[in-house]
C-alpha cells in the first residue's frame, strides 16, 4: 500500500525493544517459521468491488491440500496485519457445505490475468508454485479498513473476494503495484496462457456465488456458563 495509514499510539519504547529481543532469542515460533512464500495480489470487499486492496499474503503449508496465509497490507517491516486467508484444493473445496461454499473465491484468474505474482522469485521458480495456486480456492476475512484511512483495526471482519475477469481490477491501483515492484501483469499473462484450473470448473457457488457479501452483527441471548452440563461433578 503507498499510502498506508499511521497506526495510533505511542512510539515503540527502548525497554520495550530490548525486551522483545531478549524473548525473540528465547522463543522459536515455530509457527512463523513455516512460513515460506510471499504472494502479492488483490482483494476486494465481498460487497463493494469499488474498494480494492493490495494484498500481501506471508503463506504455509498444512499439507499439500491446504496452506494458510496472514495477509499485510505491505511487505515492510512495519506492515499491518490486515487478515487472513486459507487456500485449499478443489477436492477439499468439493467436501464443503453449500452454504459455505459463497465465502470462497476461486484464483484462476488472478493467476492467469497475472496480477497475482511472488515479489522477487525468479520466473521459473514462481511458474511452478502458480501452477498450484491457480487450481485453489480461497477464504479470506480482513480486520483492519485501511483503505478507509482507519488507525486502528475498527468495526467487523469482511469478507473479501478476488477478481475474476478483466475490467474488474481499478486502474490505477494497478499501475502503481506494477511500477513499484518493476512488474508487467501483461507479461505475466502472456506466460501463464496454459495454465489451467479446477478440474471440474470455477464452482458455481463460489465467489459469492455471483451476490455480494456482506457480514452483519446480530444480538443473541449469551448462554451462561451454568447451562453447561458437568459431566464429572
Amino acid at each position: 500500500m503507498s499510502n498506508p495509514p499511521q497506526v495510533l499510539g505511542e512510539q515503540t519504547q527502548t525497554g520495550t525493544s530490548v525486551l522483545e529481543t531478549a524473548t525473540g532469542t528465547i522463543q522459536d515460533f515455530r509457527p512463523i517459521k513455516r512460513i515460506h512464500q510471499h504472494l502479492c495480489a488483490f482483494h476486494f470487499y465481498g460487497y463493494d468491488m469499488t474498494r480494492q486492496i493490495e494484498a500481501h499474503h506471508f503463506c504455509a503449508h498444512q499439507n499439500e491440500e491446504m496452506r494458510q496465509c496472514l495477509i499485510f497490507d505491505g511487505p515492510e517491516a512495519d506492515a499491518k496485519l490486515i487478515g487472513l486467508e486459507y487456500m485449499i484444493s478443489e477436492n477439499l473445496f468439493l467436501t464443503l457445505p453449500d452454504d459455505e461454499k459463497p465465502l470462497w473465491h476461486s484464483h484462476l484468474y488472478e493467476v492467469k490475468s497475472g496480477v497475482l505474482f511472488m515479489p522477487r522469485i525468479p520466473g521459473p521458480i514462481e511458474r511452478m508454485e502458480l501452477d498450484k495456486v491457480c487450481i485453489t480456492y480461497g477464504k479470506t476475512i480482513h480486520f483492519w479498513q485501511v483503505d478507509k484511512g482507519d488507525n486502528l483495526p475498527v468495526g467487523l471482519p469482511q469478507v473479501m473476494m478476488a477478481l475474476t475477469r478483466d475490467g474488474q481490477l481499478d486502474d490505477e491501483l494497478a499501475r502503481d503495484v506494477e511500477k513499484r515492484y518493476g512488474v508487467s501483469f501483461e507479461e505475466g499473462r502472456g506466460k501463464r496462457v496454459d495454465l489451467t484450473g479446477p478440474v471440474h470448473g470455477i464452482h458455481p457457488l463460489a465467489n459469492g456465488g455471483g451476490k455480494g457479501l456482506k457480514p452483519k452483527l446480530r444480538e443473541v441471548d449469551c448462554k451462561p456458563i451454568d447451562s453447561v452440563p458437568r459431566a464429572f461433578v
